[in-house]
């Protein structure tokens, strides 16, 4: 079959196996023309592997470090008629890439907030690892199911004390609109906690642990956006801002429970980027575009595999890691200094619907989401006839 892009609203219900794959191999050549850091994770264990940030640490963990890498996931398979979700083609063409570098490597598909599914992990951990020493936990999910209780947790995009109305960048429209979010119960705020905090993070580690799989003096890092300003209504200061501060929570928790092995946890907070998480965030459309014609135009911007690369050498396997005041580790300085705030905050309150190339880079931004699902990428012929069945090697 052709494959083109079918979007709906601020999701893409179909992705390119071919382009997916060319996708993932750019970014691999970016890790492999990187210098790396002296001291290397061995055996590394990605939960939500297959997407994003998590994709882009498997990469530079199996690509930049040699490590072996154990990915997990949770993504639809494809069939002769359909094509199969961009994670799935994403770790497909990472599995391939890495099996003709001679590098090992294994998948799971299912959810990961199970104790089943933690249990496999275990188990071929202890097969093939014996222990793992980086942990990295980048999952993006709207429910979680407790894997005690069996109760489904849902999470929310809503402030918190009152309702906000802000501008917004209506991406199916291409116009530059309102949006009104009411306030969230405190039902909603816990939540989104329970999905989106600390809390199956710390599961995964002290599974881990009683399991005896956690190297002396492993690293476990959860990923995190912070913003400014600008985002802090429908973000920072919102039901996701509380579920994030949970990750804080998480972090000191882990590092206590895991003292007697020197283990050391962080929240690492990154760049703003186009992800499909984030493009259902009312505000971070036009924040985004925003951000990216300032620091484009400064050559300061930097997307999931240069942020990624540039944390395991800065701060992650570094002598000198960058923290900000609350104690994460610091890899979106650059987007948080007052001069690029200042410029975004001007782009924002100019912009109009006949503005938005002008003003903003938009361009960049639905490229970028079009990247996500394999479109748009350099190199791949889209008029090209192809069957959307890929496998995965090494899922276990």
């Amino acid at each position: 079959m052709v494959i083109k892009p079918k979007i709906r609203g601020f999701i893409c219900t179909n992705a390119h196996p071919a382009g997916c794959e060319a996708h993932v191999n750019e970014q691999i050549a970016y890790v492999k023309s990187q210098p790396q850091p002296e001291n290397k994770p061995k055996n590394v264990l990605v939960i939500g592997a297959s997407t994003g940030y998590g994709l882009a640490s498997r990469i530079t963990a199996a690509f930049g470090c040699g490590a072996k890498t154990l990915g997990i996931f949770f993504e639809k398979a494809p069939t002769d008629r359909k094509t199969a979700s961009a994670g799935w083609y994403n770790t497909s063409a990472f599995q391939k890439a890495a099996d003709e570098a001679g590098l090992w490597s294994k998948n799971i598909n299912g959810d990961a907030f199970s104790h089943e599914l933690k249990a496999k992990a275990i188990e071929v951990i202890k097969e093939e690892f014996g222990q793992v020493d980086l942990i990295i936990y980048s999952l993006a999910s709207p429910r979680r199911t407790d894997p005690d209780t069996g109760e489904v947790y849902s999470s929310t995009l809503k402030p918190i004390g009152q309702s906000v109305t802000t501008k917004n960048l209506n991406t199916s429209k291409r116009i530059i609109d309102s949006v009104s979010v009411e306030q969230a119960s405190e039902e909603e705020i816990q939540g989104t906690v329970d999905v989106m905090g600390g809390a199956d993070w710390e599961l995964w580690i002290k599974a881990l642990q009683e399991a005896d799989v956690l190297a002396e003096g492993f690293k476990t890092t959860a990923y995190t956006y912070i913003g400014k300003k600008l985002t802090w209504p429908i973000y920072g200061h919102a039901t996701i801002g509380r579920a994030k501060e949970d990750l804080d929570r998480a972090a000191s928790a882990i590092k206590a429970s895991t003292d007697n092995i020197s283990g050391q946890a962080y929240v690492t907070s990154l760049n703003a980027v186009v992800t499909q998480a984030s493009s259902a965030i009312p505000i971070m459309p036009l924040y985004i575009s925003a951000m990216f014609k300032v620091m484009k135009s400064d050559g300061t911007y930097q997307g999931c595999i240069e942020q990624i690369q540039s944390l395991f050498n800065e701060n992650l396997y570094s002598n000198t890691p960058r923290f900000d005041e609350a104690g994460r580790l610091s890899q979106n300085y650059k987007e948080l200094e007052d001069s690029v705030q200042e410029r975004v905050q001007t782009i924002w309150d100019a912009v109009d619907s006949d503005t938005i190339d002008e003003l903003t880079d938009y361009e960049s931004y639905h490229n970028e989401f079009l990247k996500l699902f394999g479109f748009n990428v350099a190199g791949v012929d889209y008029e090209a006839d192809l069957s959307p069945v890929t496998e995965i090697n090494n899922l276990v």
